[in-house]
């Protein structure tokens, strides 16, 4: 080949002689070959084309190695400057004042300078560019040069320095040999090599050891002024018990000349001199005492007392302390062993008092509930007997209504009539308080709805607000509640009853809240407030803010039951009030996760006229008090009614046999004396005749008589008896 044949090494002069020899060749070759049909002239051409291309090439040739020359001159120049940047980098290392290394990614050294590893011989003279960190910390852990801790060896100093190398950043100390120290820093750079500098910091950590000596010192004396200014006596030992510190109260409480007590004394020999007059309490001796200061490492406290002699007694405190001493301490508490027993004598005696005093006090407290048990049974009895000629005169005075009485007459009736609705009402908080009051209210919980609750007492006292000329707002709520509905009815009435009552103008607004998991019932009033130092107050029976309110606007009972009534069914009951802007009563009441579910008293029928009652009826009263029984049976009759009466449940049984005829409706009173009650006569009568109407007649409003009424299916009717009451249920009936 023509590329094998020519030298780039050659001249020009040798390369074109090359060419004119290959060129006669192969001129020859042409004139010898004989081709009659023109290969020696196609030979000729091909020679031809082949000189123009090997003078092309070497055209090429030369061009390439004047570029390779080029080439060449740059690199070197190049390798000139690189080699000048590294003196430069070299020599600007070398006026680092810190020992500097640095270490390429593959933890390999690149160069350092002179003050590297300085203060190791060994080691400075083996660090050779290529040098593997790994062997360069192994060498250092070796070298005589390192200041070994006592605990730790090459192996393990090396284990922990390789540990360091692991984080990006880190710097620390080494202590060398001859008290110097030498400051590491390591750092990662961009490519992940490693900068090592090295630092003399021996000047900094003396300068430091000396101020912290001076400040060892001043602390010292401070110790010592400390110590002997306290009332304790303090002794402190080293680990080998030897007396290191102490105060003079030490010497004073333990009788000790003050020449015994000296730097190194030891503790046995000291202990020895005292402990002849020292006596142990229990718990504690000599012998344990002993045990626990000859004991190696760290030791328990030890608190115990000793006596020295008939009079001193003394508070021992022994503590343990890091370096395997001990610190004893002394303390002088015979004054308070005196007080304490003085103390416990009259303690004692004061607790014969107590027992004494509390014996008088559970005789007293005793008799105060049976008292108030006594009270309240009273209070009960009274306002249920009051109730029944209560009624009986309400249906009386009933009786005489409306037959054309004077003017005169017929104000007369409307005002004993407001005065029978104020004791009817002050009996029944009467009733509502002794329940209370004696525990034996009983509370039946379900779902109540709100918006049949808050809607009836919108009807109840939308009349009373607008007399007074006060806005009435009940906002409606579907939403169902977890409590009693007849007492959750009767704190909203007396709630919305008094901000009616003390609310001059203005309007009165009832709603609830979502708060949680419950609901807040709240009543707003714009009244004249209740100063906060009243709030209490009010919630005490028969206190009332305006006292000069007369007794047919309340007696000051209400928010008693209100109060009691929450507390029995565990309502949060607060207030809010300002003075001159009104007051908010709210009640807290747990949600219903559904709907209610207790049976509904049917609303009353409009009232009608008497007239529009059957006059063909019969109506059986059976009543145990006879002026009830015989308004009751008055109005009835004035009514069209024909009436059968009877004192008691066996006597009406009776009288239906005797006359066989079964009357169409029967009023009974529950408690009929000493027989069968209401509920056990409507059974029996039903028992024997079927169904028939009936309604129980009775002033006791607790829950357990109105469960077994309903569970008997009987109708209840509350005493007193209002005459438009006993018409709308007639007509029911």
């Amino acid at each position: 080949m023509i590329e094998s044949l020519i030298n780039p090494a050659d001249s020009a002069e040798r390369r074109a002689e090359k060419l004119l020899t290959i060129a006669e060749a192969l001129m020859r070759r042409v004139e010898q070959a004989t081709d009659d049909s023109g290969a020696a002239y196609a030979q000729f051409q091909r020679a031809a084309l082949l000189e123009d291309q090997v003078r092309e090439r070497t055209h090429d040739l030369g061009r390439a190695l004047d570029l390779l020359n080029e080439s060449n001159g740059r690199l070197a120049e190049a390798m000139r400057e690189a080699e000048t940047a590294r003196q430069n980098l070299s020599n600007a290392i070398e006026t680092v004042q810190e020992g500097f290394a640095l270490f390429d990614r593959e933890e390999r050294l690149v160069m350092c300078n002179s003050r590297f590893a300085m203060h190791m011989p060994d080691v400075h003279g083996q660090l050779r560019p290529g040098l593997a960190f790994a062997d360069y910390v192994a060498m250092v852990s070796r070298s005589p040069h390192l200041a070994l801790p006592g605990t730790e060896g090459a192996r393990d100093w090396a284990a922990g320095r390789m540990g360091r190398h692991a984080d990006r950043h880190v710097s620390f100390n080494v202590r060398l040999a001859g008290e110097h120290w030498v400051q590491v820093s390591e750092h990662r750079t961009a490519d992940g090599g490693t900068v090592i500098l090295q630092t003399d910091v021996t000047d900094i950590i003396r300068a430091e050891r000396h101020e912290r000596g001076k400040l060892l010192d001043d602390q010292a004396r401070v110790i010592r002024a400390t110590l002997d200014h306290i009332d304790q006596g303090v002794g402190i030992f080293d680990a080998e018990a030897r007396l290191v510190g102490w105060n003079q109260r030490l010497g004073t409480l333990l009788s000790l000349p003050m020449g015994r007590l000296r730097i190194g004394a030891s503790f046995e020999p000291l202990f020895s001199r005292f402990r002849s007059e020292m006596r142990f309490e229990a718990g504690m001796s000599a012998g344990q005492l002993l045990d626990w200061v000859r004991a190696d490492g760290l030791r328990s406290p030890l608190e115990f007392e000793v006596r020295r002699g008939d009079v001193l007694i003394l508070d021992v405190f022994a503590q343990g302390t890091p370096d395997g001493g001990f610190v004893l301490s002394f303390t002088d508490v015979t004054a308070e062993r005196a007080a304490l027993e003085a103390l416990s004598r009259a303690n004692e005696t004061l607790e014969a008092r107590v027992i004494e005093r509390t014996l008088e006090l559970e005789d007293a407290l005793g008799d105060a509930e049976r008292a108030n048990a006594s009270r309240s049974r009273f209070v009960a009895a009274a306002s249920h007997d009051l109730l029944q000629p209560l009624s009986a005169a309400k249906l009386f005075i009933g009786l005489i209504g409306g037959e054309g009485l004077e003017p005169g007459a017929q104000l007369a009736l409307e005002k004993a009539q407001n005065a029978l609705v104020s004791v009817e009402g002050l009996l029944d908080a009467l009733l509502n308080i002794s329940k209370l009051e004696s525990g034996k209210a009983a509370v039946s919980v379900g779902s109540v709805a709100l918006d049949r609750l808050l809607r009836t007492l919108a009807d109840e006292f939308a009349p009373l607000a607008a007399a007074k000329g006060l806005a009435l707002t009940v906002v409606p709520c579907g939403l169902a509640v977890e409590s009693d509905p007849a007492y959750l009815r009767r704190i909203l009435q007396n709630l919305i009853g008094n901000a009616i009552r003390y609310t001059a103008r203005g309007r009165v607004l009832v709603g609830a809240r979502r708060r949680g998991s419950g609901l807040r019932l709240e009543v707003w009033d714009t009244g004249p407030g209740i100063p906060e130092e009243a709030q209490d107050d009010i919630f005490k029976e028969f206190h009332r803010l305006n006292a000069r309110a007369s007794a047919s606007e309340g007696m000051g009972l209400g928010l008693a039951i209100v109060e009691r009534a929450c507390a029995l069914l565990g309502h949060p009951l607060e207030l809010r009030s300002v003075v001159g802007r009104g007051s908010c009563f709210m009640v807290q009441v747990p949600r219903s996760a559904v709907g209610p579910d207790r049976p509904r008293p049917s609303d009353p029928p409009e009232r009608q006229d008497g007239k529009a009652l059957a006059a063909d009826r019969i109506v059986f009263l059976v009543e145990n008090d006879a002026d009830m029984r015989r308004a009751l049976g008055l109005i009835l009759e004035k009514w069209g009614m024909t009436v059968l009466e009877a004192s008691s449940g066996e006597e009406a049984l009776a009288l239906i046999e005797e006359i066989g005829i079964l009357p169409d409706i029967f009023l009974v009173d529950h408690q009929l004396g000493a027989g069968i009650s209401g509920i056990e006569f409507v059974t029996r009568l039903r028992a024997r005749h079927g169904p028939v109407p009936a309604r129980l007649i009775t002033a006791n409003r607790g829950w357990d008589l109105r469960a077994a009424a309903t569970a008997a299916g009987i109708g209840l009717l509350y005493k007193p008896i209002d005459p438009q009451a006993l018409e709308a249920v007639m007509t029911g009936l």
